[in-house]
C-alpha cells in the first residue's frame, strides 16, 4: 500500500486538492482511501442519536451499519491520540492512501500553497515535502513546483514518485 501525503497552512488548497486527487485517481484505476487529521475537536455523531446515547454511556466503540456504509467511532477516553502508523494499520489495503494533515510525520507529501495565506512556504524547512502545488511562483525551492490546480500534472509527479501502475 503507497502513501502519500498533503499537507499545507490553514486555507492553502489541502482538502480541495485531494478531492481533485482522489477522483484523478479513481478514474486512472486505481483504488484510494484517505486519512484526515483533525486539530480540533470533532464529532460525527450528533446528541439525541442512538450511537451517540451508546457513546455517551462508556461504549469504547460503536459502529454504525447500514446498507450504504458502516462506520466505527472509537472514543479514546484517556489514551493518547494515535501514531500515523497505527492509523494506517486499521485502513483496508488500496492501490493509494492520501493523507491530509499530518504535518510532523515524515511521509513524503506535497505542500498545497495560496500566496494569499501570507505563509511561508513549509517546503523551505521540512525535507519530506517532495514538491509543491502553488497558485504563485516559487522559484527558490530546489523541488518541483507545480500549479496548484493542474490536478492531472500533480498525479503524474507522485505515480512517478511511488512508482505507481497507472
Amino acid at each position: 500500500m503507497k502513501v502519500f501525503g498533503v499537507t499545507g497552512w490553514k486555507n492553502s488548497g489541502k482538502t480541495g486538492l485531494v478531492e481533485r486527487l482522489v477522483g484523478e485517481f479513481i478514474s486512472r484505476g486505481l483504488s484510494v482511501s484517505t486519512v484526515k487529521h483533525a486539530h480540533h475537536t470533532f464529532d460525527v455523531d450528533h446528541p439525541g442519536r442512538d450511537s451517540y446515547r451508546h457513546r455517551a454511556a462508556g461504549a469504547k466503540e460503536v459502529l454504525l451499519v447500514s446498507k450504504n456504509r458502516w462506520a466505527i467511532m472509537h472514543e479514546l477516553r484517556d489514551e493518547d491520540e494515535p501514531e500515523l502508523s497505527e492509523i494506517l494499520k486499521k485502513v483496508e489495503k488500496v492501490d493509494l492512501v492520501i493523507i491530509e494533515g499530518f504535518k510532523r510525520d515524515r511521509h513524503p507529501k506535497i505542500e498545497a500553497f495560496r500566496e494569499e495565506t501570507g505563509t511561508s512556504a513549509i517546503a523551505r524547512e521540512d525535507e519530506s515535502i517532495v514538491a509543491v502545488a502553488a497558485d504563485t511562483s516559487l522559484t527558490d525551492l530546489k523541488i518541483p513546483v507545480f500549479d496548484l490546480n493542474n490536478t492531472s500534472e500533480i498525479a503524474d509527479f507522485i505515480s512517478g514518485f511511488l512508482d505507481l501502475n497507472v
